[in-house]
């Protein structure tokens, strides 16, 4: 066995016993796999980790981190001592791959089946990277991949549009054998893998001994002729040469004593934790350097200062956009994003199958598909949970990317949309029909939960808007910010309000109507609902009422003290009406009780009769505003 990969094995369970903690299994059965890829296909230079035209490799099957790790460390983007803090606290090789912490890691994963749709959308990425350029981008996506990931509904979402868009730079490396964390697959997983596969328009083949690296090499090599994704299913033993090797029992905890040294035997790798074979590694990172040279110098001289984004000014669209007096607000949101995207190239994205409600199409750009790879505007089909990961795939490649569904239907999107917030990423999210007013579609359609739900997610960023000036803001923000955010928009006809300001949506909030002398009251609202409290503001002639927008709680929280009660003075009543349930803004009211939101379920009926049966038509607020007061 070649020197380098019996020493990826041990360096790998050497980890994991150092750590008394990770996966065994997968480190030893697909050692083989990752060994051929990075011996004799992958495109790295571990002395530019962002290479623009670099493979990218995405470990799937995120709890066989070790094994990454350890061949990150022979490929030369780690050092030993970087091994021997694997999952201890703030080191760079943690529990599961993260993105942005080690250079070489491509992905945050560790939920199954996220890896792969992240994938998806790296391959489409370097389609339309290909388009732009003329072809100067010609990279790889490689997935390693396990019996897991495949169950998880995300990855056959997102490998049916890949086989649709025929995505010939995407191959995955399916680890096949036959066991899962509970036991052998038998009970749960049954269908042939590769005739689901060539129903979706993959080439796939098989390789019938994962210990034959010659044989894997070869079906890589027939998968970059096939023209079409490409799946490679590579049979192998769960922890091979392990005392449980095939068993469950070797997933997922640390071999023993006995077994660690007899595993060193069988390789003929001295037993010395982390020992390594320095001429064998010495070998292996020169054959990379080798393969790689001639293409990284070639890149370096010609290419690398391409520059796909122009400066503008959002604010600009002032200048060629008439302000409308009334208009929908998923209306208003198209002009802006199509303004965005005749400015420049990085804007790239769609929805899952509702373009005609969202109205997120971005005009005379072109639909991106297998005939034009070219094309802007993404259809995701009915697959909301792919289209989150494959839009971190996209920008993890360098775009903006971004996509649409209704907000009743974000829990499709939310372990993408965690993983967006994980890495940091520039997506954003767009959703419409933001409240029960959207009427006869009935409880299933209307959102309650979702907003707050949203908000509760670390640095990820929500934006409500109220009308065509802070969606200008709020664009001008996520252009600003450059990270995960959510724009949450209503279907109904919304005024374009007088003190409305998009330079001020950055601050979270800002007083929209002010109060007559000292503030009596503050209605504290976003979206729709500003409108609303304005004109209940108007209507409560005894008192002095202020009414506040906040299109972004998050944002808000993070000014200055001082800012903050300015607007939201200590000790005068405030009270927020939001057709949501509304539980992250209970720290702006000192009681419950002056939480004017929704809590219940709806119902199918006109938006009028809907808001009547939930107490929330404009009348029912006003009552209770002035029992409150």
């Amino acid at each position: 066995m070649d020197r380098v990969l019996a020493n990826l094995k041990t360096l790998s369970i050497d980890m994991i016993d150092n750590a008394s903690s990770g996966h065994p299994g997968i480190a030893l059965s697909s050692a083989p796999i990752i060994y051929t890829l990075y011996a004799n296909h992958m495109y790295v230079n571990p002395k530019d980790p962002k290479w623009l035209n670099r493979d990218r490799f995405v470990l799937s099957a995120g709890h066989g981190s070790a094994l990454l790790y350890a061949c990150l460390y022979m490929v030369g983007f780690l050092t030993l001592k970087d091994l021997k803090q694997f999952r201890t606290i703030k080191s760079v090789t943690p529990g599961h791959p993260e993105y942005g912490l080690t250079n070489g890691v491509e992905a945050t994963t560790g939920p199954l089946g996220q890896g792969i749709a992240t994938a998806v959308g790296m391959a489409m990425a370097e389609k339309h990277l290909q388009t732009l350029t003329k072809n100067k981008f010609d990279y790889y996506t490689y997935v390693l991949c396990g019996d897991g990931d495949l169950m998880e509904g995300i990855s056959y979402e997102a490998c049916s549009l890949a086989g649709t868009l025929k995505l010939s730079n995407l191959i995955i490396l399916y680890d096949s054998n036959n066991v899962s964390l509970d036991g052998n697959i038998d009970l749960t997983f049954t269908e042939d893998v590769r005739e689901r596969f060539d129903a979706m328009g993959w080439y796939t083949t098989l390789v019938t001994d994962g210990n034959k690296t010659k044989d894997i090499d070869k079906a890589i090599r027939r998968a970059k002729k096939s023209g079409l994704p490409s799946l490679i299913e590579i049979k192998t033993v769960l922890g091979e040469g392990s005392l449980d090797e095939g068993s469950n029992k070797v997933h997922g905890k640390p071999l023993s004593r006995n077994d660690i040294i007899n595993l060193h035997k069988k390789l003929s790798i001295p037993y010395e934790p982390f020992y390594v074979d320095e001429e064998a590694v010495k070998e292996f990172r020169q054959k990379i350097i080798n393969r790689t040279s001639e293409k990284y110098i070639n890149w370096n001289e010609n290419y690398q200062n391409m520059n796909f984004c122009s400066e503008f000014e959002l604010m600009d669209i002032y200048k060629t956009e008439k302000i409308p007096v009334l208009e929908p607000l998923t209306e208003s949101n198209a002009k802006i994003l199509n303004y965005i995207a005749n400015k420049t190239n990085l804007l790239f994205g769609g929805s899952a199958d509702v373009f005609s409600s969202t109205k997120v199409y971005l005009n005379n750009k072109g639909n991106f598909s297998s005939l034009n790879y070219a094309g802007k505007n993404i259809y995701f089909g009915v697959r909301e949970h792919a289209m989150g990961a494959i839009l971190n795939g996209i920008a993890l490649s360098g775009f903006l990317p971004f996509g649409s569904t209704f907000l009743a239907f974000a829990n499709y999107l939310y372990p993408s949309i965690r993983l967006s917030s994980l890495m940091c990423l520039p997506v954003t999210y767009i959703f419409s029909h933001d409240s029960v007013a959207i009427g006869q579609d009935g409880p299933t359609h209307q959102p309650i939960e979702q907003l707050s739900q949203l908000r509760s997610i670390p640095d990820f960023t929500v934006y409500r808007p109220a009308d065509y000036n802070e969606i200008v803001g709020t664009w001008r923000s996520i252009l600003k910010l450059k990270k995960p955010s959510a724009i949450i928009l209503s279907k109904l006809t919304v005024p374009t309000l007088l003190e409305s300001n998009p330079y001020k949506v950055e601050k979270g909030a800002y007083i929209i109507k002010k109060e007559r002398g000292n503030v009596d009251l503050i209605l504290l609202s976003s979206g729709y609902e500003v409108n609303t409290c304005i004109n209940i503001a108007n209507k409560l002639e005894n008192y002095n009422v202020r009414v506040v927008s906040m299109p972004s709680s998050s944002l808000f929280l993070i000014t200055s003290k001082e800012y903050q009660r300015q607007i939201l003075p200590i000790g005068v009543k405030t009270i927020v009406v939001e057709a949501a349930y509304a539980d992250d803004l209970r720290r702006f009211v000192s009681n419950d009780k002056y939480l004017i939101t929704l809590n219940k379920f709806g119902i199918s009926g006109t938006p009028l009769e809907v808001l009547d049966f939930m107490d929330f038509t404009e009348e029912q607020i006003t009552a209770r505003i002035l029992e409150l007061l």
